[in-house]
């Protein structure tokens, strides 16, 4: 069959272009897809017509919206790397839609990046005010997107702010709001140099007497905000100097110096303790200083799931995701554990889902935040808060998700999880299951053992309801 060459310069285009494909059953290999018109090679085939009557393609929800997501992956081979996604569905090859199967990680993890981006949208661009004079529109942004999220992004705020007029720009397009519709049009600004705003100096002056030394933490300032959005927020400017003053001892006060001075008397001191704002009483967990780990974790994550459930599922440590949430298994890895449970026929809201460690022990790396093994003491250091859980709810059936869950769950620090995978044991009177954690699934190294890593963890959770029938 001769290369076939479709034209995508959007998702709209995308789908409708690969709903004539399939309905032509027109392979993966055989298209070529272009971003631009007049892309392409000496030897491509000319674009043929579109067949407007071609079938409607019945998915599932969930890939509708992965598939939409990943669209605005800025790389440059990904219309058609979702048009092989979409082949393979039609083809049966439902796995595509799971983490553990390559083109499925793939298209999750471009489905992320786009809605972190979203998200860093939402929260790092600044609206600079113009001039009534100025007529329209009243405020102007200025943002540099990693992916193509103006729209959805334009659309949010839409919804925010309501009838007053406004310009989102950015290096590759802009939309306008004019308090009814959105507009979008070319790129307009050549960057946030080009808007003035007479208020920004007021902006910075109230920025500096708000800024508290005492609760500064550069590290963890840095890596919640990407170096890339420093240079377009009006405070990047003024930080750096406010944290060299941080350092030079500011830090032992609650205030600035020109907010605890008055005229004619001396500074005013007050404490870092006294400077915290009023926060609600604490859960006996979120107090636990039995290890080092609350330090750098964000919260405490407790278990989950109904006091009266018969099967307990037991991780390690709450990861990143989890870690700002406060609730287990919600990143990846909670994605891998979800499939494996529908497909073992098991309802998330029957199981009680815990972890051996309560706090997310991490190592920077760059911008992320990476998980780090707990060490053997401070899963005995934590192995109380598990037993509390394992006493209230009494299980029958307690199935391990990996080796330090596994050693937490037997109270042996040498306990070997390979010759328990498949051989279920008895311990104080109720079943323990050893599996893989979700997470070995992600990082296995090739396709087959990211394959047999999740059909342990399968079959563990069907052997786990065996026992509890039996």
């Amino acid at each position: 069959m001769n290369a076939v060459v479709r034209l995508a310069q959007s998702f709209d285009e995308w789908r409708a272009a690969a709903r004539e494909l399939i309905a032509r059953q027109v392979p993966p290999a055989c298209v070529q897809w272009q971003s631009r018109p007049g892309e392409g090679d000496l030897f491509s085939a000319t674009p043929d017509a579109t067949d407007t009557a071609a079938p409607m393609l019945r998915l599932p929800r969930q890939l509708v919206e992965l598939l939409q997501a990943a669209a605005c992956f800025n790389v440059h081979d990904r219309w058609a790397f979702l048009y092989q996604v979409l082949w393979r569905w039609q083809l049966g090859q439902h796995d595509v839609l799971s983490p553990a199967d390559g083109d499925g990680a793939r298209l999750h993890a471009m489905a992320k990046a786009v809605r972190r981006e979203e998200h860093d949208m939402h929260a790092y661009v600044r609206f600079r005010e113009r001039g009534e004079a100025q007529g329209a529109p009243r405020f102007v942004a200025w943002f540099e997107p990693v992916h193509e999220v103006l729209p959805q992004v334009a659309r949010h705020f839409a919804r925010r702010m309501g009838a007053i007029s406004w310009m989102i720009a950015t290096p590759s397009a802009s939309m306008l709001w004019d308090g009814q519709t959105l507009h979008a049009g070319p790129a307009l600004l050549r960057g946030a140099a080009d808007i003035d705003d007479a208020g920004e100096a007021l902006w910075l002056t109230y920025y500096r007497s708000i800024f508290n030394p005492a609760r500064v933490n550069a590290d963890l300032l840095h890596s919640h905000i990407p170096s890339r959005f420093w240079k377009n927020l009006p405070e990047g400017a003024i930080v750096p100097a406010m944290l060299s003053g941080a350092a030079n001892g500011e830090r032992r006060t609650g205030q600035t110096a020109s907010v605890g001075q008055r005229g004619g008397a001396t500074m005013i001191p007050i404490s870092a303790e006294r400077a915290q704002p009023a926060r609600a009483a604490s859960t006996t967990l979120d107090q636990c200083r039995r290890c080092a780990l609350w330090e750098s974790a964000t919260q405490a994550v407790p278990g989950a799931g109904p006091q009266t459930a018969r099967i307990m599922l037991v991780g390690e440590q709450p990861g990143d995701q989890e870690d700002l949430a406060g609730l287990p298994f919600v990143g990846p890895a909670g994605a891998v554990l979800d499939q494996a449970m529908q497909e073992a026929g098991m309802a998330r809201d029957s199981l009680y889902l815990t972890n051996a460690v309560k706090h997310f022990k991490w190592e920077a790396r760059g911008k992320r935040r990476l998980h780090k093994t707990p060490a053997q003491r401070e899963i005995l250091a934590c192995h109380d808060w598990l037993e509390e859980e394992i006493q209230r709810v009494k299980p029958q059936v307690i199935v391990a998700l990996g080796s330090t869950a596994l050693k937490s769950i037997l109270q042996d620090g040498a306990v070997s999880m390979a010759p328990l995978i498949g051989t279920p044991v008895q311990h104080e009177g109720r079943w323990v299951v050893a599996v893989y954690h979700p997470s070995y699934v992600l990082r296995a190294p090739d396709a087959a053992s990211r394959r047999q890593a999740y059909t342990v963890i399968v079959d563990g959770l069907r052997r786990a309801q065996e026992l509890l029938k039996g």
